[in-house]
């Protein structure tokens, strides 16, 4: 006998995984952990006994549930799994995943479809981040067919529109956790940013790289992972994270001059993996450097002039598009994060799980 577990199976952006209701999993946080990493088949490099992908981007879960905050629809807590190890952290966000959660929401009858689009207020529960996320539901349904595209994922979907409400400082006390544009640490210069996701960002230029490496040359470049890791665990103190060691923020980016018609090339950790494309909320806050008078980004970064500017990030696989707005008054500060992605549903139905690991009549 096994255990089964209610499930859509999702893709949200560039990342995908299993989503749950809430209600469905163990109300016990080590019970649910379990359970997690059992759907997942973690710890295993190639998750060969169960749903992972054998890749971080791949061992991703969503747990949603209906809000109880006034003004807010749905609730979602995001878990980031590995494949080789057993930890499930929820204290980073995942923008990604994000995208999938109202076409969830919907397609489990947490929420109701609203017109030809419906827009709900969601709140990442893993740092208190508000946002609006419009998705196209024509004649009562979620679509999923559609002319958007985003780099990562092949053919088009319909848009999933993002509007962040407050991201700065998501995890960290402010969006510039050390009070400095620009600190020196390791003997690096890096900007230390939190604008919905922690960030260490620095010139490639400044640990010997150019920034237009392939993924492949940079996950085998030992000597480079061990200095970036060097530099990320001193950083994570001097942003009063604390020992980083075992966890996944925040994200190291190598930024170099863009040579593709963006703003600025990046090369994204998440965080001992070269990303092969860039996070959402780590292109909303290396977007937010670029805007930073004094950043490490500033002099590299090609940025669009007026209040409202459209910040194509570079990375491996293509670009990411990001909508900010700045106040007038203080063009240092972003009033405003947006963006487009897409999801869509995979597969329905039921995951097992040994009854050894979630036995319901004992441990629910």
């Amino acid at each position: 006998m096994q255990t089964s577990i209610r499930t859509l199976f999702m893709r949200g952006g560039t990342s995908r995984g299993p989503f749950f209701l809430e209600s469905d999993l163990p109300a016990d946080k080590a019970a649910r952990d379990r359970v997690l990493l059992a759907v997942m088949g973690s710890p295993d490099r190639r998750q060969i006994d169960g749903l992972g992908g054998a890749h971080p981007l791949t061992s991703k879960v969503g747990i949603v549930r209906r809000s109880k905050v006034p003004g807010v629809d749905i609730d979602f807590l995001f878990a980031q799994l590995q494949p080789d190890n057993d930890t499930v952290d929820t204290t980073p966000n995942c923008g990604n995943m994000l995208a999938a959660v109202v076409p969830f929401a919907l397609e489990t009858g947490l929420a109701q479809v609203q017109g030809d689009t419906t827009t709900l207020r969601v709140l990442t529960l893993n740092t208190d981040m508000q946002c609006d996320i419009t998705v196209q539901t024509p004649h009562g349904h979620v679509a999923y067919s559609g002319d958007a595209h985003i780099d990562g994922v092949l053919g088009s979907s319909a848009p999933i529109t993002i509007n962040f409400l407050d991201t700065a400082g998501s995890v960290c006390s402010e969006l510039l956790p050390t009070g400095n544009v620009v600190d020196v640490i390791d003997g690096v210069e890096v900007t230390c940013i939190d604008n919905g996701m922690p960030l260490v960002i620095f010139r490639a230029e400044s640990i010997g790289r150019t920034g237009y490496e392939s993924v492949a040359e940079l996950n085998a470049d030992d000597e480079l992972k061990a200095r970036v890791e060097k530099l990320r665990i001193a950083s994570g103190y001097a942003m009063g994270l604390g020992d980083v060691t075992t966890k996944n923020y925040p994200k190291m980016t190598l930024i170099a001059p863009p040579r593709d018609g963006g703003n600025l090339t990046t090369r994204s950790f998440i965080p001992h993996v070269c990303h092969d494309a860039i996070g959402v909320l780590a292109a909303v806050t290396v977007a937010t450097a670029c805007v930073l008078k004094g950043s490490v980004a500033d002099g590299i970064a090609v940025v669009p002039e007026g209040q409202v500017k459209q910040v194509s990030v570079e990375h491996p696989t293509g670009e990411f598009s990001v909508e900010l707005e700045v106040d007038a008054a203080d063009p240092q500060n972003v009033t405003r994060a947006a963006l487009l992605r897409t999801a869509r549903l995979i597969m329905r139905g039921e995951v097992m799980v040994p009854t050894s690991v979630w036995n319901k009549g004992e441990t629910a």
